[in-house]
């Protein structure tokens, strides 16, 4: 991932979230220009301050870097239950996604 697209997916969960650059940096702790000069392309943030993001949009630190071209939410959460399955139950669903 490039910054400009690390800074594309910042300003895109922000905006699904439905807040200002200003209120989350502000929310985070952070000065209120921070989140904006990352959008921006002026700056990275730190790794403490990356897993900050994560938690502030209640996602996963590799699900940051998941696009619209990776994997829907929804097919995300039902990798998640499957992974708690048993093996055998989770078998059981493997036999039946083929038998659609």
């Amino acid at each position: 991932m490039t910054n400009k697209e690390f800074a594309e997916r910042i300003s895109q969960l922000r905006i699904e979230k439905g807040v200002s650059a200003r209120d989350m940096s502000l929310t985070l702790g952070l000065s209120e220009t921070y989140i904006n000069r990352i959008e921006n392309g002026k700056m990275m943030p730190s790794m403490p301050v990356f897993f900050e993001i994560c938690d502030y949009f209640a996602i996963e630190p590799n699900e940051f870097f998941l696009t619209r071209q990776n994997p829907s939410a929804e097919l995300l959460n039902a990798f998640r239950r499957l992974n708690s399955l048993t093996r055998r139950k989770q078998q059981h669903v493997i036999d039946l996604i083929n038998d659609l």
